[in-house]
């Protein structure tokens, strides 16, 4: 089976990025597709910080991404650009963490005025990692995704169409 690795740059699990996150995580079990999900924000804060790259952690969240033929990166548009905590997750794994990996990335946004942070921010850093193979990233905005109590989302169809398709569009490459 393939196997996904998911790296999620939310700072809490009450990010509305949770509703993508979920979202790609129930097509892929419908898929039969293997995958596993690193939440930046439960590694340990100071490792990230401090860059310890022989953390337990940090080693057990680089190992999931060495053993992954595709990798999923979720993050939501700070100041333009993709989260800090995605970027010090990224700063951690090995120079060429993401080589022979195809990447699909997700952005959540306030509004579209951000759409080109996936082409000008994220795209960027993830070639220096050495990914080749990044498919079409999917922009979505907040107000796509509805709050429905108890950390549940409701994505609306338009959001919904194009993260399949972004998705459909990354595992034929897988």
């Amino acid at each position: 089976m393939t196997n996904i690795s998911i790296i999620v740059g939310a700072p809490n699990e009450y990010s509305r990025l949770n509703g993508i996150l979920d979202f790609i995580t129930n097509l892929l079990q419908e898929k039969g597709i293997d995958y596993e999900t690193i939440n930046v924000h439960t590694l340990p804060a100071e490792d990230l910080i401090q860059a310890n790259f022989d953390s337990e952690a940090i080693t057990r969240a680089n190992k999931i991404v060495k053993n992954s033929t595709g990798v999923v990166i979720l993050t939501p548009v700070y100041k333009a650009s993709y989260s800090g905590i995605l970027k010090t997750f990224l700063d951690l794994l090995p120079q060429k963490g993401l080589e022979d990996k195809v990447i699909l990335p997700l952005i959540l946004g306030g509004t579209f005025g951000h759409l080109l942070a996936i082409q000008y921010a994220l795209i960027p850093v993830l070639s220096v990692l050495g990914a080749t193979t990044i498919t079409n990233g999917v922009y979505t905005i907040d107000q796509q995704i509805e709050r429905a109590g108890e950390n549940k989302f409701v994505i609306n169809e338009e959001a919904q169409q194009r993260l399949n398709k972004g998705l459909e569009s990354f595992i034929k490459l897988i």
